[in-house]
């Protein structure tokens, strides 16, 4: 047999292929919990900005590194308590947990381990090259049955040029996104003067928020999520395509691009993946059937919450001092992140009935982060002393609601491994 290849060299990467597939959901555990604690050491250190006079305990700040990680946005302290650093800190956080991210990892990973192995009959099969072990140390049928050969020549470059799609992918949308967005926060006077009041940079500002928007976290470094932009019709209408692009409508978008790409370059790769989608082995890349199905669902999913909660809200408490357009605007951006991110530019708590169960049948435990807060003038039996606060309601549970939240939170994010819903989870 050719040095390059070896029997053990062959079996040896049989059983890391099986480690990986047996092990699969244990591996995403143990990122997303070992990425958690580093990134609350990354938050602990730092002094925030209310330093000295208050700083967060250790535990929050443990809560929120999941939430950033997990694309929660469930907070237990006020966002404008974090410094810039702090803010960077979650930046990476929410890109490196965020579904598009991942997908790529684990697919990049995966290319590095035979596409598919199987033993039999002294037999070791690569992908869709079988080589022959030797059945003794005499034995002349150690050389590669090239009779055996069938894989199709585009298939490796396909998956490494699938790569670099989607890292393409996900810099144009981010760095379109950014510019669009800081361009727009510091030409538009009420927008930058929010930020110069509140005292954030408008570059971190703007990463942070469109950062959070496609990995589908939403986080926004103001107290007030964006209710304090609910009049910038521009800034959501920015936002709306991000929260799109960056969740369901992700793999039809990606198809688009590969087709678009193939259109353009002709070459074979590109083919290859659109008419080979299982082979490619990364699940988001869907058929055109597939695809179109799944842009037809998520607007036809859109449309009816979004007549529902016009219909229910239109003249409600939580539209005044909105106009017509902004009303349809913010109303749009509303329900698109119930399904997704869960950025808000409405008091949830004031909503009707109705349009909180229409939102939690939207939400089951998607990691959307919706949130009614906490207000003392709500409370069933007052306290005395009590001080509104902007971050979620569950920053005023116990420790140990607050650790069943951050178990719901990786439950949630690994989801993908009950996609099937009803049945055991596939751990094997």
């Amino acid at each position: 047999m050719n040095n390059k290849y070896s029997c053990s060299s062959l079996i040896w990467s049989y059983f890391l292929r099986l480690f990986y597939r047996v092990n699969s959901f244990w591996i995403h555990l143990c990122y997303f919990v070992s990425i958690s604690f580093a990134g609350y050491l990354a938050l602990r250190f730092p002094r925030p900005r209310t330093a000295p006079s208050f700083r967060p305990k250790s535990f929050d700040l443990f809560f929120t590194s999941v939430s950033a990680l997990t694309n929660s946005s469930m907070s237990t302290v006020e966002m404008e308590v974090f410094s810039n650093f702090q803010l960077i800190v979650m930046i990476i956080l929410m890109s490196i947990g965020g579904e598009v991210f991942m997908s790529w990892l684990e697919l990049h990973i995966k290319s590095k381990f035979p596409r598919k192995i199987s033993i039999e009959n002294n037999e070791v099969e690569l992908g869709l090259a079988s080589f022959s072990c030797p059945q003794n140390e005499n034995s002349n049928s150690n050389t590669i049955s090239s009779e055996k050969i069938s894989k199709p020549p585009s298939i490796d470059s396909s998956i490494r040029i699938l790569c670099s799609v989607i890292l393409g992918y996900l810099f144009v949308v981010h760095v379109g996104g950014i510019s669009i967005f800081l361009l727009y926060v510091s030409l538009v006077g009420n927008a930058k003067e929010v930020l110069k009041t509140k005292g954030l940079q408008p570059l971190t500002f703007s990463v942070f928020t469109i950062v959070s928007t496609f990995s589908n976290c939403g986080f926004v470094p103001t107290n007030e999520n964006m209710i304090v932009f609910k009049k910038n019709s521009g800034l959501l209408w920015i936002l709306i395509p991000q929260i799109l692009l960056g969740n369901t409508l992700y793999p039809s978008c990606l198809r688009l691009v590969i087709w678009v790409l193939n259109k353009i370059t002709r070459r074979e790769e590109f083919e290859y993946m659109l008419r080979n989608q299982k082979e490619m082995g990364y699940p988001h890349l869907f058929s055109s059937v597939r695809s179109y199905f799944l842009g037809a669902t998520v607007f036809g999913f859109l449309f009816v919450q979004f007549v529902l909660f016009c219909s229910l809200e239109w003249n409600s408490e939580a539209m005044d001092g909105l106009n017509f357009y902004q009303k349809v605007v913010g109303s749009l951006f509303e329900v698109v992140n119930s399904r997704y991110t869960g950025e808000s530019v409405f008091d949830l708590s004031i909503l009707s009935s109705a349009v909180l169960v229409l939102f939690v049948v939207m939400i089951a435990y998607g990691n959307v982060g919706f949130s009614t807060g906490y207000s003392c003038k709500r409370q069933l039996k007052p306290e005395s002393p009590c001080k509104d606060t902007w971050y979620g309601f569950v920053g005023r549970w116990s420790t140990g609601g607050k650790l069943m939240l951050i178990i719901i939170m990786f439950f949630g994010r690994l989801k993908k491994f009950n996609m099937k819903g009803g049945k055991s989870w596939k751990l094997s």
